[in-house]
């Protein structure tokens, strides 16, 4: 994991993405799949990365993740996003996913990361990433 750990008890960053996960986003185990996690995580990343770019990102890298707990159908997936560097032309936000469970309204977080996005121009080249 990248931060925070099991006994975080409060998400870290700014709510970017929420949305319920489905029974059709499940593996034969009947728990949501980690790739649909991922990508919601990165999603919610490519929005705070366009947001402080002021223009198109890409996600370059993603450090490892550990997936400390399932998500399961009905569960509302909530993804925070937090800067934690930026670059001339690259910055790394830190991503966290948490669990709010169906019925018991319980929060849990599922999964951490920090990703690496990279500004770039119509030509899909990098480009300076302007300041505050």
């Amino acid at each position: 994991m990248s931060g925070g750990g099991t006994d975080q008890t409060e998400p870290r960053g700014t709510l970017t993405v929420r949305i319920s996960a489905m029974p059709a986003d499940t593996n034969a185990n009947g728990d949501i799949f980690g790739g649909w996690v991922l990508s919601r995580m990165d999603q919610a990343g490519g929005i705070a990365g366009v947001e402080r770019a002021r223009g198109r990102v890409v996600t370059i890298s993603v450090d490892a993740m550990t997936f400390i707990r399932p998500v399961r159908v009905g569960d509302v997936l909530e993804v925070y996003t937090e800067i934690e560097k930026v670059g001339r032309t690259s910055m790394k936000i830190h991503i966290e996913a948490w669990a709010r469970r169906y019925q018991t309204y319980v929060h849990e977080k599922v999964t951490d990361a920090n990703f690496t996005f990279v500004a770039i121009d119509d030509d899909s080249r990098p480009r300076p990433i302007p300041p505050i």
